[in-house]
């Protein structure tokens, strides 16, 4: 990795939401209204996506890759990065021993 594809572990990782309203979708420049219709979602199920209160998932993820030409693998690595950030800090295993390493 290079300085550039390097992120402090401290900073969550982008929610794919946040990729879609600061970066693809001012670059398409089309209304909100049309990219639901064209994904086949509502506007309340976008706006959600947006507002990162909705994850994506992997039919979103094909739709979102269909649309945009990104992989729906790309999608959902940004999705499971943030989400793994989370977990990490939010899930208590104090009490889970570790029983060794596997392999």
């Amino acid at each position: 990795m290079d300085a550039q594809t390097t992120r402090t572990p401290k900073r969550c990782p982008t929610h794919p939401g946040a990729l879609l309203r600061e970066v693809v979708l001012p670059a398409v420049a089309r209304p909100k209204t049309e990219i639901a219709k064209a994904l086949g979602i509502s506007r309340q199920t976008l706006y959600d996506l947006l507002n990162e209160r909705q994850p994506v998932t992997p039919q979103m993820a094909v739709r979102l890759a269909k649309l945009f030409g990104r992989s729906p693998e790309a999608w959902l690595r940004m999705q499971n990065a943030f989400d793994l950030w989370h977990a990490v800090r939010e899930v208590d295993t104090s009490r889970i021993p570790t029983l060794g390493e596997a392999g």
